[in-house]
């Protein structure tokens, strides 16, 4: 049985949510009003499977509330939803640490199945919401510093695993660098991109 906290302010929302994950087998959902009070469910009743924050509700003050409700969480996996999504909302929910970022826009059984996917343990960040491919001449400024990095590792045939330790980071935030990365450079897997990079002289 999956336990999941939906932490919303609109009422609406939240039993809609309960009702569609209720009404698949094995979920059991609490839901609360405010961050405060999400992170006191956290404190009494945690591990929960996923714990789902809205960014607007009241206590969250932007990703502050995240990166709190991560923290309280311990290994227990936290994410985002929000009706429009923040400016740089990839790399912020990324770099808190949590599981990924559900627009509350996502048809109802692709939200059943984003549910699933994080409490499974995996990170979820739709690409609708990473920035497009820039024009092959701003490619190279287009990239930010740490997808470079990345856009190295991928070039030098090395794994997501590899790339992740040689950089510090989490093998999921890798991923998803290359995914942004092929997106960007318009190729169709990491062995592409890393050809594509060399013709281009990115690295």
């Amino acid at each position: 049985m999956m336990r999941i906290l939906i932490a919303d302010d609109h009422e609406l929302l939240r039993d809609v949510l309960r009702s569609y994950l209720e009404a698949e087998t094995g979920f059991e959902v609490e839901t609360v009003a405010d961050l405060p009070s999400a992170l006191a469910r956290i404190e009494d009743a945690n591990p929960f499977d996923l714990i789902l924050l809205d960014y607007a509700m009241p206590g969250m003050n932007g990703y502050a509330g995240l990166e709190a409700a991560v923290k309280a969480a311990g290994a227990g996996p936290v994410a985002l939803m929000s009706g429009l999504a923040p400016a740089g909302v990839s790399e912020r929910v990324l770099a808190s640490g949590a599981a990924g970022y559900l627009p509350k826009t996502l048809p109802a059984r692709s939200v059943v199945n984003a549910i699933r996917f994080m409490a499974a343990g995996e990170t979820y960040m739709p690409m609708e919401i990473l920035r497009p491919r820039a024009p092959e001449s701003e490619t190279h400024s287009a990239l930010s510093s740490r997808e470079r990095e990345v856009l190295d590792g991928v070039c030098k045939g090395l794994s997501n695993k590899e790339i992740a330790l040689d950089l510090d980071l989490r093998e999921p935030t890798i991923k998803l660098h290359v995914k942004a990365l092929c997106r960007k450079l318009g190729a169709r897997n990491r062995t592409h991109a890393a050809m594509i990079a060399r013709e281009r002289c990115l690295i």
